[in-house]
Protein backbone atom coordinates (compact mmCIF):
# COMPACT_ATOMS: atom_id res chain seq x y z
CA UNK A 1 0.00 0.00 0.00
CA UNK A 2 1.40 3.63 -1.37
CA UNK A 3 0.84 5.18 2.13
CA UNK A 4 2.80 8.16 2.85
CA UNK A 5 5.18 11.17 1.07
CA UNK A 6 4.54 12.56 -2.60
CA UNK A 7 2.23 10.25 -4.41
CA UNK A 8 2.54 9.78 -8.04
CA UNK A 9 -0.94 9.73 -9.37
CA UNK A 10 -2.88 7.42 -11.86
CA UNK A 11 -6.81 6.61 -12.17
CA UNK A 12 -8.59 4.42 -9.31
CA UNK A 13 -9.20 1.28 -10.18
CA UNK A 14 -12.53 -1.09 -9.94
CA UNK A 15 -12.38 -3.12 -7.07
CA UNK A 16 -15.17 -5.15 -8.63
CA UNK A 17 -13.14 -5.96 -11.66
CA UNK A 18 -12.54 -9.19 -13.10
CA UNK A 19 -9.23 -10.57 -12.80
CA UNK A 20 -9.84 -14.03 -13.27
CA UNK A 21 -7.39 -14.82 -16.30
CA UNK A 22 -4.57 -13.59 -14.27
CA UNK A 23 -3.19 -17.19 -12.80
CA UNK A 24 -1.34 -17.70 -9.76
CA UNK A 25 1.23 -18.88 -8.79
CA UNK A 26 3.15 -16.20 -11.13
CA UNK A 27 4.58 -18.41 -14.13
CA UNK A 28 7.79 -17.50 -16.08
CA UNK A 29 9.63 -15.69 -14.77
CA UNK A 30 7.52 -12.48 -14.05
CA UNK A 31 7.15 -13.06 -10.01
CA UNK A 32 4.28 -10.91 -10.67
CA UNK A 33 0.34 -11.29 -9.62
CA UNK A 34 -0.30 -7.55 -8.04
CA UNK A 35 -1.39 -4.38 -9.09
CA UNK A 36 -2.71 -1.43 -7.45
CA UNK A 37 -3.99 1.75 -8.21
CA UNK A 38 -3.15 5.36 -7.23
CA UNK A 39 -5.22 8.77 -7.02
CA UNK A 40 -5.12 12.21 -7.49
CA UNK A 41 -3.65 14.90 -9.40
CA UNK A 42 -1.21 17.12 -7.66
CA UNK A 43 1.95 15.20 -6.87
CA UNK A 44 2.58 18.23 -4.09
CA UNK A 45 0.05 16.79 -1.46
CA UNK A 46 1.28 13.87 -0.80
CA UNK A 47 -1.84 11.99 -1.62
CA UNK A 48 -2.60 8.37 -0.66
CA UNK A 49 -4.29 5.87 -3.13
CA UNK A 50 -5.87 2.63 -1.89
CA UNK A 51 -5.10 -0.91 -3.13
CA UNK A 52 -7.31 -2.57 -5.91
CA UNK A 53 -8.06 -5.98 -6.27
CA UNK A 54 -6.04 -7.12 -8.79
CA UNK A 55 -3.23 -6.77 -6.28
CA UNK A 56 -3.57 -10.72 -5.91
CA UNK A 57 -6.12 -11.95 -8.85
CA UNK A 58 -7.53 -14.81 -7.75
CA UNK A 59 -4.79 -16.11 -6.10
CA UNK A 60 -6.24 -18.36 -3.30
CA UNK A 61 -8.41 -20.55 -6.17
CA UNK A 62 -7.33 -24.03 -7.61
CA UNK A 63 -8.43 -24.88 -10.59
CA UNK A 64 -12.10 -25.49 -9.41
CA UNK A 65 -12.37 -21.99 -8.34
CA UNK A 66 -12.17 -23.51 -4.72
CA UNK A 67 -10.23 -21.96 -2.00
CA UNK A 68 -6.34 -23.52 -1.71
CA UNK A 69 -4.45 -24.62 1.12
CA UNK A 70 -1.79 -22.98 1.82
CA UNK A 71 -1.23 -24.30 5.61
CA UNK A 72 1.19 -27.18 4.59
CA UNK A 73 4.88 -25.53 3.85
CA UNK A 74 3.77 -22.55 6.87
CA UNK A 75 3.14 -25.32 9.46
CA UNK A 76 5.82 -27.96 8.36
CA UNK A 77 8.22 -25.34 9.71
CA UNK A 78 6.11 -24.23 12.62
CA UNK A 79 5.64 -28.05 13.60
CA UNK A 80 9.55 -29.05 13.80
CA UNK A 81 9.90 -26.04 16.74
CA UNK A 82 6.90 -27.72 18.56
CA UNK A 83 8.63 -31.00 18.21
CA UNK A 84 11.73 -29.83 19.57
CA UNK A 85 10.34 -27.76 22.12
CA UNK A 86 7.94 -30.99 23.94
CA UNK A 87 11.24 -32.91 24.42
CA UNK A 88 12.52 -29.49 26.06
CA UNK A 89 9.32 -29.52 28.53
CA UNK A 90 9.19 -32.81 29.51
CA UNK A 91 12.88 -32.28 30.85
CA UNK A 92 12.43 -29.08 32.09
CA UNK A 93 9.03 -30.46 34.38
CA UNK A 94 11.65 -33.34 35.91
CA UNK A 95 13.83 -30.52 36.93
CA UNK A 96 10.94 -28.08 37.97
CA UNK A 97 10.18 -30.76 40.51
CA UNK A 98 13.46 -30.62 42.27
CA UNK A 99 13.62 -26.77 41.93
CA UNK A 100 10.39 -26.30 43.77
CA UNK A 101 10.80 -28.35 46.83
CA UNK A 102 13.85 -26.38 47.26
CA UNK A 103 12.40 -23.33 46.75
CA UNK A 104 9.63 -23.78 48.77
CA UNK A 105 11.49 -23.80 51.89
CA UNK A 106 13.98 -20.69 50.92
CA UNK A 107 11.18 -19.01 49.58
CA UNK A 108 9.30 -18.96 52.81
CA UNK A 109 12.47 -17.92 55.13
CA UNK A 110 12.63 -14.71 52.12
CA UNK A 111 9.26 -13.95 52.19
CA UNK A 112 8.83 -13.27 55.80
CA UNK A 113 11.96 -10.65 55.30
CA UNK A 114 9.66 -9.07 52.44
CA UNK A 115 6.32 -8.91 53.90
CA UNK A 116 6.52 -4.66 54.54
CA UNK A 117 8.88 -4.11 51.30
CA UNK A 118 7.74 -3.29 47.90
CA UNK A 119 8.72 -3.87 44.31
CA UNK A 120 8.76 -1.75 41.99
CA UNK A 121 10.03 -2.00 37.91
CA UNK A 122 9.71 0.21 34.71
CA UNK A 123 5.85 0.69 33.68
CA UNK A 124 4.93 -0.93 37.43
CA UNK A 125 4.56 1.33 40.05
CA UNK A 126 3.18 2.19 42.93
CA UNK A 127 1.02 5.26 43.09
CA UNK A 128 3.33 7.07 45.37
CA UNK A 129 5.64 7.08 43.11
CA UNK A 130 4.03 8.23 39.66
CA UNK A 131 3.06 11.67 42.03
CA UNK A 132 3.05 14.33 39.59
CA UNK A 133 2.93 12.21 36.28
CA UNK A 134 0.81 13.24 33.71
CA UNK A 135 -1.45 11.51 31.30
CA UNK A 136 -0.66 11.30 27.33
CA UNK A 137 -2.37 13.04 24.73
CA UNK A 138 -4.97 10.30 24.55
CA UNK A 139 -4.85 9.65 27.31
CA UNK A 140 -3.59 6.20 26.82
CA UNK A 141 0.10 6.47 28.86
CA UNK A 142 0.88 8.17 32.16
CA UNK A 143 4.29 9.18 32.40
CA UNK A 144 6.81 10.99 34.26
CA UNK A 145 7.13 14.43 32.90
CA UNK A 146 10.73 14.99 34.06
CA UNK A 147 12.11 12.18 32.75
CA UNK A 148 10.40 10.53 29.93
CA UNK A 149 11.82 6.91 30.19
CA UNK A 150 9.50 6.56 33.16
CA UNK A 151 6.47 5.45 32.04
CA UNK A 152 3.74 2.78 32.84
CA UNK A 153 3.32 -0.06 30.60
CA UNK A 154 0.04 -1.73 29.52
CA UNK A 155 -0.36 -5.73 30.67
CA UNK A 156 -2.28 -6.04 27.39
CA UNK A 157 0.77 -5.32 24.93
CA UNK A 158 3.13 -7.90 24.58
CA UNK A 159 6.47 -7.36 22.97
CA UNK A 160 5.85 -9.92 20.61
CA UNK A 161 5.52 -8.38 16.78
CA UNK A 162 9.03 -8.41 14.81
CA UNK A 163 8.19 -4.64 14.16
CA UNK A 164 5.75 -2.60 12.96
CA UNK A 165 4.57 0.26 10.16
CA UNK A 166 4.05 3.49 11.45
CA UNK A 167 2.97 7.23 10.06
CA UNK A 168 2.82 9.86 12.96
CA UNK A 169 -0.63 11.96 12.74
CA UNK A 170 -0.12 15.18 10.60
CA UNK A 171 2.50 13.55 8.71
CA UNK A 172 1.04 14.19 5.42
CA UNK A 173 2.82 17.31 2.85
CA UNK A 174 1.75 20.18 2.80
CA UNK A 175 -0.22 20.05 5.88
CA UNK A 176 1.71 18.65 8.12
CA UNK A 177 1.49 18.94 11.47
CA UNK A 178 2.84 16.30 13.79
CA UNK A 179 3.72 17.13 17.20
CA UNK A 180 6.24 15.64 19.74
CA UNK A 181 3.19 15.02 22.05
CA UNK A 182 1.39 12.48 19.59
CA UNK A 183 5.26 10.60 18.65
CA UNK A 184 5.90 9.97 22.00
CA UNK A 185 2.41 8.68 22.96
CA UNK A 186 3.04 6.05 19.71
CA UNK A 187 6.54 5.44 20.56
CA UNK A 188 5.92 4.91 24.83
CA UNK A 189 3.34 2.12 23.07
CA UNK A 190 4.96 1.10 20.35
CA UNK A 191 7.93 0.26 22.47
CA UNK A 192 6.05 -2.26 24.53
CA UNK A 193 5.13 -3.98 21.21
CA UNK A 194 8.26 -4.31 19.12
CA UNK A 195 11.89 -3.19 18.40
CA UNK A 196 11.71 -1.81 15.15
CA UNK A 197 9.44 0.48 13.27
CA UNK A 198 9.13 1.13 9.46
CA UNK A 199 8.79 4.62 8.11
CA UNK A 200 8.07 5.98 4.71
CA UNK A 201 9.52 9.52 4.60
CA UNK A 202 10.95 12.08 6.30
CA UNK A 203 8.97 15.05 5.46
CA UNK A 204 6.70 16.98 8.32
CA UNK A 205 10.08 16.24 10.54
CA UNK A 206 8.48 13.25 11.43
CA UNK A 207 11.51 10.78 11.27
CA UNK A 208 13.16 13.94 13.61
CA UNK A 209 10.36 13.94 16.30
CA UNK A 210 10.47 9.71 16.17
CA UNK A 211 14.41 9.91 16.77
CA UNK A 212 14.07 12.50 19.26
CA UNK A 213 10.83 10.25 20.84
CA UNK A 214 13.47 7.56 21.29
CA UNK A 215 16.03 9.58 22.88
CA UNK A 216 14.07 11.00 25.76
CA UNK A 217 12.06 7.58 26.15
CA UNK A 218 15.24 5.62 26.36
CA UNK A 219 13.51 2.73 24.76
CA UNK A 220 15.10 -0.03 22.51
CA UNK A 221 13.31 0.66 19.27
CA UNK A 222 15.30 1.01 15.73
CA UNK A 223 14.31 2.79 12.78
CA UNK A 224 14.09 1.52 9.28
CA UNK A 225 13.96 5.73 7.99
CA UNK A 226 12.06 6.34 4.27
CA UNK A 227 13.32 8.31 1.47
CA UNK A 228 10.11 8.40 -0.70
CA UNK A 229 10.89 8.40 -4.03
CA UNK A 230 8.81 10.42 -7.40
CA UNK A 231 10.09 11.50 -10.64
CA UNK A 232 11.07 15.06 -8.90
CA UNK A 233 14.55 15.10 -7.68
CA UNK A 234 14.04 17.77 -4.97
CA UNK A 235 11.51 15.39 -3.18
CA UNK A 236 14.29 12.97 -3.30
CA UNK A 237 17.51 15.39 -1.76
CA UNK A 238 15.54 16.95 -0.10
CA UNK A 239 15.04 13.85 2.88
CA UNK A 240 18.44 12.24 1.39
CA UNK A 241 20.05 15.30 3.15
CA UNK A 242 17.15 15.32 6.09
CA UNK A 243 18.43 11.70 6.82
CA UNK A 244 21.87 12.81 6.86
CA UNK A 245 21.54 15.59 9.50
CA UNK A 246 19.14 13.30 11.68
CA UNK A 247 22.21 10.92 11.85
CA UNK A 248 24.71 13.41 12.48
CA UNK A 249 22.28 14.86 14.98
CA UNK A 250 21.35 11.20 17.31
CA UNK A 251 24.17 9.13 16.05
CA UNK A 252 23.55 5.29 14.27
CA UNK A 253 22.53 3.31 17.25
CA UNK A 254 18.62 3.73 16.54
CA UNK A 255 19.23 3.56 13.14
CA UNK A 256 18.34 -0.31 11.21
CA UNK A 257 18.26 1.18 8.03
CA UNK A 258 17.55 3.52 5.19
CA UNK A 259 14.68 2.46 2.62
CA UNK A 260 15.32 4.26 -0.37
CA UNK A 261 11.61 4.16 -2.42
CA UNK A 262 8.36 2.50 -1.85
CA UNK A 263 6.27 1.08 -4.59
CA UNK A 264 7.87 3.08 -7.03
CA UNK A 265 8.38 0.18 -9.58
CA UNK A 266 4.30 0.00 -9.10
CA UNK A 267 3.54 3.65 -9.56
CA UNK A 268 5.36 2.99 -12.86
CA UNK A 269 4.00 0.38 -14.28
CA UNK A 270 0.29 1.37 -13.17
CA UNK A 271 1.50 4.29 -15.14
CA UNK A 272 2.20 2.57 -18.45
CA UNK A 273 -0.61 0.17 -17.94
CA UNK A 274 1.44 -2.87 -17.44
CA UNK A 275 2.19 -5.64 -14.46
CA UNK A 276 5.56 -7.18 -15.38
CA UNK A 277 7.85 -5.55 -13.73
CA UNK A 278 10.62 -7.73 -15.71
CA UNK A 279 9.21 -5.49 -18.65
CA UNK A 280 10.85 -2.41 -20.11
CA UNK A 281 9.23 0.11 -17.69
CA UNK A 282 9.62 -2.22 -14.70
CA UNK A 283 13.62 -2.54 -15.20
CA UNK A 284 13.75 1.28 -16.25
CA UNK A 285 12.13 2.22 -13.36
CA UNK A 286 14.78 -0.42 -11.25
CA UNK A 287 17.66 1.47 -12.97
CA UNK A 288 16.38 4.63 -11.69
CA UNK A 289 15.86 3.65 -7.94
CA UNK A 290 19.49 2.05 -8.37
CA UNK A 291 20.86 5.56 -8.96
CA UNK A 292 19.31 6.73 -5.88
CA UNK A 293 19.83 3.78 -3.91
CA UNK A 294 23.34 4.66 -4.60
CA UNK A 295 23.53 7.60 -4.39
CA UNK A 296 22.41 7.28 -0.41
CA UNK A 297 25.09 4.59 0.07
CA UNK A 298 27.50 7.01 -1.15
CA UNK A 299 26.40 9.12 1.14
CA UNK A 300 26.30 7.28 3.99
CA UNK A 301 30.06 5.83 3.54
CA UNK A 302 31.34 9.51 3.10
CA UNK A 303 30.19 10.11 6.30
CA UNK A 304 32.23 7.56 8.17
CA UNK A 305 30.26 6.12 10.48
CA UNK A 306 30.69 3.84 12.99
CA UNK A 307 28.72 0.73 11.63
CA UNK A 308 27.55 0.47 7.57
CA UNK A 309 23.57 1.40 7.67
CA UNK A 310 22.15 -1.29 5.30
CA UNK A 311 20.04 0.51 2.35
CA UNK A 312 17.17 -1.02 0.72
CA UNK A 313 13.79 -0.58 -0.99
CA UNK A 314 10.43 -1.70 -0.37
CA UNK A 315 7.62 -2.12 -3.25
CA UNK A 316 4.25 -3.66 -3.91
CA UNK A 317 3.74 -7.72 -3.56
CA UNK A 318 5.90 -8.82 -6.18
CA UNK A 319 6.95 -5.70 -7.95
CA UNK A 320 10.83 -6.06 -7.95
CA UNK A 321 13.51 -7.44 -10.20
CA UNK A 322 16.82 -8.79 -10.54
CA UNK A 323 18.01 -5.50 -11.62
CA UNK A 324 16.86 -4.09 -8.03
CA UNK A 325 17.48 -6.58 -5.97
CA UNK A 326 21.11 -7.27 -7.25
CA UNK A 327 21.67 -3.60 -5.89
CA UNK A 328 19.77 -3.31 -2.26
CA UNK A 329 21.15 -4.55 0.75
CA UNK A 330 17.46 -5.40 2.12
CA UNK A 331 14.03 -5.83 -0.15
CA UNK A 332 10.62 -4.79 1.75
CA UNK A 333 7.41 -6.30 0.59
CA UNK A 334 4.21 -5.29 1.12
CA UNK A 335 1.56 -8.11 1.25
CA UNK A 336 -2.32 -8.16 2.29
CA UNK A 337 -3.84 -11.43 2.20
CA UNK A 338 -7.15 -8.95 2.52
CA UNK A 339 -6.82 -7.42 -1.12
CA UNK A 340 -6.15 -11.49 -2.75
CA UNK A 341 -9.97 -12.24 -1.21
CA UNK A 342 -8.76 -14.69 1.33
CA UNK A 343 -10.43 -16.48 3.96
CA UNK A 344 -8.91 -14.78 7.12
CA UNK A 345 -8.48 -18.59 8.04
CA UNK A 346 -5.98 -18.84 5.06
CA UNK A 347 -4.37 -15.95 5.57
CA UNK A 348 -1.26 -16.28 7.35
CA UNK A 349 -0.33 -19.75 5.16
CA UNK A 350 -1.22 -17.62 1.82
CA UNK A 351 0.92 -14.66 2.95
CA UNK A 352 4.16 -17.28 3.76
CA UNK A 353 3.63 -18.86 0.65
CA UNK A 354 3.06 -15.65 -1.73
CA UNK A 355 6.43 -14.27 0.18
CA UNK A 356 8.82 -17.49 -0.89
CA UNK A 357 7.43 -17.47 -4.47
CA UNK A 358 7.28 -13.79 -5.34
CA UNK A 359 10.31 -12.78 -3.38
CA UNK A 360 12.24 -15.46 -1.67
CA UNK A 361 13.06 -17.56 -4.80
CA UNK A 362 13.48 -14.13 -6.97
CA UNK A 363 16.02 -13.25 -4.34
CA UNK A 364 17.81 -16.39 -4.49
CA UNK A 365 19.16 -15.48 -7.92
CA UNK A 366 20.98 -13.13 -7.59
CA UNK A 367 24.32 -12.91 -5.56
CA UNK A 368 23.96 -10.39 -3.08
CA UNK A 369 21.69 -12.29 -0.56
CA UNK A 370 19.54 -9.24 -0.17
CA UNK A 371 17.79 -9.52 3.40
CA UNK A 372 14.09 -9.77 3.13
CA UNK A 373 11.08 -8.78 4.70
CA UNK A 374 7.47 -8.30 4.84
CA UNK A 375 7.25 -4.85 5.34
CA UNK A 376 3.27 -4.86 5.75
CA UNK A 377 1.19 -7.22 7.13
CA UNK A 378 -2.38 -6.99 8.43
CA UNK A 379 -6.16 -7.21 8.66
CA UNK A 380 -8.71 -4.36 8.36
CA UNK A 381 -11.39 -3.79 11.07
CA UNK A 382 -13.86 -1.97 9.55
CA UNK A 383 -15.54 -0.74 6.38
CA UNK A 384 -17.10 2.92 6.02
CA UNK A 385 -19.19 1.69 3.48
CA UNK A 386 -21.18 -2.23 3.06
CA UNK A 387 -19.62 -3.08 -0.20
CA UNK A 388 -16.40 -3.10 0.97
CA UNK A 389 -17.01 -4.82 4.09
CA UNK A 390 -16.16 -8.22 3.06
CA UNK A 391 -13.38 -9.05 0.73
CA UNK A 392 -15.56 -11.94 -0.74
CA UNK A 393 -14.55 -14.44 1.40
CA UNK A 394 -13.96 -12.73 5.34
CA UNK A 395 -15.32 -9.53 6.82
CA UNK A 396 -13.08 -6.73 8.03
CA UNK A 397 -13.66 -6.83 11.45
CA UNK A 398 -12.17 -7.33 14.99
CA UNK A 399 -12.97 -10.84 15.31
CA UNK A 400 -11.01 -11.52 11.99
CA UNK A 401 -8.36 -9.25 13.16
CA UNK A 402 -7.90 -11.47 16.12
CA UNK A 403 -8.00 -14.40 14.50
CA UNK A 404 -5.14 -13.40 11.66
CA UNK A 405 -3.32 -12.38 15.34
CA UNK A 406 -3.41 -16.05 16.66
CA UNK A 407 -2.38 -17.57 13.21
CA UNK A 408 0.17 -15.20 12.03
CA UNK A 409 2.17 -13.73 15.02
CA UNK A 410 3.86 -16.25 16.68
CA UNK A 411 3.93 -18.62 13.86
CA UNK A 412 6.04 -15.92 11.77
CA UNK A 413 8.04 -15.59 14.95
CA UNK A 414 8.93 -19.22 15.25
CA UNK A 415 9.67 -19.50 11.56
CA UNK A 416 12.08 -16.55 11.76
CA UNK A 417 10.02 -14.90 9.14
CA UNK A 418 10.71 -10.82 9.05
CA UNK A 419 7.42 -8.64 9.14
CA UNK A 420 6.46 -5.16 10.09
CA UNK A 421 2.52 -5.30 11.03
CA UNK A 422 0.57 -2.64 9.46
CA UNK A 423 -0.23 -0.82 11.30
CA UNK A 424 0.03 0.68 14.28
CA UNK A 425 -3.46 3.04 14.20
CA UNK A 426 -6.50 3.51 12.34
CA UNK A 427 -6.36 6.78 9.90
CA UNK A 428 -8.70 9.24 9.67
CA UNK A 429 -7.79 10.95 6.51
CA UNK A 430 -7.73 7.72 4.91
CA UNK A 431 -11.26 7.07 5.69
CA UNK A 432 -12.52 10.56 4.51
CA UNK A 433 -10.71 10.67 1.28
CA UNK A 434 -11.04 6.89 0.06
CA UNK A 435 -13.65 5.18 2.50
CA UNK A 436 -13.94 1.52 2.73
CA UNK A 437 -11.48 0.09 4.52
CA UNK A 438 -8.28 2.22 4.12
CA UNK A 439 -8.55 3.86 7.71
CA UNK A 440 -9.40 1.13 9.37
CA UNK A 441 -6.10 -1.32 9.67
CA UNK A 442 -4.29 -0.14 12.72
CA UNK A 443 -4.19 -2.47 16.15
CA UNK A 444 -5.25 0.84 18.08
CA UNK A 445 -7.95 3.44 17.27
CA UNK A 446 -7.70 6.50 16.06
CA UNK A 447 -7.47 7.80 19.57
CA UNK A 448 -4.89 5.01 20.66
CA UNK A 449 -6.96 3.14 22.47
CA UNK A 450 -5.84 -0.52 22.08
CA UNK A 451 -9.03 -2.78 20.00
CA UNK A 452 -10.66 -5.65 21.31
CA UNK A 453 -8.20 -8.05 20.55
CA UNK A 454 -5.90 -9.91 22.72
CA UNK A 455 -1.86 -9.88 21.71
CA UNK A 456 -0.05 -13.08 22.10
CA UNK A 457 3.24 -13.51 24.77
CA UNK A 458 5.65 -14.92 22.15
CA UNK A 459 9.37 -13.22 21.55
CA UNK A 460 10.15 -11.77 18.06
CA UNK A 461 13.67 -12.99 16.63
Amino acid sequence: MNRYGDYDNGSRLNLNSDYSQHPYPPQDHSYNNSAYSFANSNSQQGNYSPVDSRQYPNAHMDNNNNHGNYSSGWAEKTQTGNRKSKMIVIGSIIGLIVIIAIGVGVGVAVSNNNKKGSSSSTGSTSSGDTKGWVMSQNNVVKYNPKDLSQFEKDTRLKKSLYGMAYMPEGAIMPACGATFEGVLEDVMLMSQLTTRIRLYGTDCNQTGLVMEAIKQTKTDLTVYMGIYINDDDTVYTRQRDEVKKLIETYGTDHIAGVTVGNEYILNKMTAAGGADPTSAPGVAAAEFLVTKIQDTRSMLTSMSLPKTIPVGNGDAGSYTNTQLLSAVDYFMSNIHPWFGHLPVEQSAGWTWQFFQDNNVALAATVPNNPELFIAEVGWPTKSSDAENASNGASDASEANLQIFINDWICQANQNQTKYFWFENMDQPWKDAQFGGVEGWWGLFDAKKQLKQVTLPDCAAP
